[in-house]
């Protein structure tokens, strides 16, 4: 791990990724409770009318509960964290472009829509990957059907019940991880099943809750087909900070980051720090794509 990134996960120890945990307070004052608790998705309805993804449509998943839970049932994590084999964190060498991210997770405190963020990226016609939770979506489904039909978005996996990826129950944020592998499973696959069915074709790349994992589950999200995609630049401190703060660290990136923030807190100052740190980068050159415009 080179100094920058050990130095970049240390400041982030302090900085819950809150945009996907709560508690926050609304605009009125008012604390919303946490978003961590588990819902029940509801059955997928009609597909999005967008174009879907170049893979093939698929309507089971690479492997199966049972076939995980045999091949990692005793398998002992050797990892936790932002860091494990597998996982993405930057776009491939020599690849001039930023990756804007951005999560939307769902629950109590979590199912916003922040349109002032993507009235601007479509104002200026920036492509990013929204990583959407099962959840969220169950609370947004016109939004969810016109974000998908919209070639400047990609839809990605954000998980079930947005919960840590951990094979043995370990926390993040305050946030239960996973249990088991069991549970490993049912938060990659679940959703899977709902984005499948929702947009005919399976989603390509998979971000847990808080964005932490375990080795073991890690190998579990590239055993269902999809890539674990986590982040370099922790753009707005999960929706807690500032304006000014996500002006600061979204300005920070340069060609290859992977830039995470949210778009499910309007209240936030997401979308005013992105509406003045996105015109600095193009003014320097910069340019922006979609997680599969640049990872194979």
């Amino acid at each position: 791990m080179t100094p920058r990134r050990r130095a970049l996960l240390a400041a982030l120890a302090g900085s819950a990724l809150a945009g996907c945990s709560g508690p926050r307070k609304s605009t009125s004052g008012a604390t919303s409770p946490a978003s961590g608790s588990p819902t029940a998705p509801t059955a997928p309805t009609a597909p999005a009318t967008g174009t879907p993804s170049s893979r093939p449509s698929a309507t089971a998943p690479a492997v199966t509960r049972a076939e995980i839970v045999a091949r990692y049932g005793h398998a002992v994590p050797r990892t936790w964290g932002f860091e494990a084999p597998g996982v993405v964190h930057v776009l491939p060498t020599g690849k001039r472009a930023i990756a804007l991210t951005f999560d939307a997770c769902g629950g109590p405190g979590g199912s916003g829509y922040d349109r002032t963020l993507i009235d601007f990226l479509r104002e200026r016609k920036v492509p990013a990957t929204l990583f959407l939770n099962s959840r969220w979506i169950d609370a947004n489904p016109s939004v969810f059907h016109q974000l998908a039909a919209d070639p400047l978005f990609e839809i990605a996996n954000h998980g079930t019940r947005h919960r840590p990826l951990s094979v043995s129950g370990r926390s993040a944020y305050g946030i239960p991880g996973t249990r088991n592998v069991a549970e490993v499973y049912d938060e990659i696959a679940g959703n899977q099943a709902k984005l499948t069915g929702l947009l005919g074709a399976p989603p390509r790349f998979f971000r847990s809750g808080t964005a932490y994992c375990d080795d073991v589950a890690a190998r579990i999200v590239t055993d269902l087909e999809e890539r674990f995609v986590s982040f370099s630049v922790n753009g707005d401190g999960g929706a807690t900070f500032t304006p000014e703060q996500v002006h600061t660290s979204v300005t920070s990136a340069h060609d290859g980051s992977i830039v995470l923030c949210h778009m499910n807190h309007p209240e936030g100052g997401t979308a005013r720090g992105i509406t003045t740190a996105v015109p600095r980068l193009l003014a320097t050159g910069h340019t922006f794509v979609r997680l599969s415009d640049a990872l194979a």
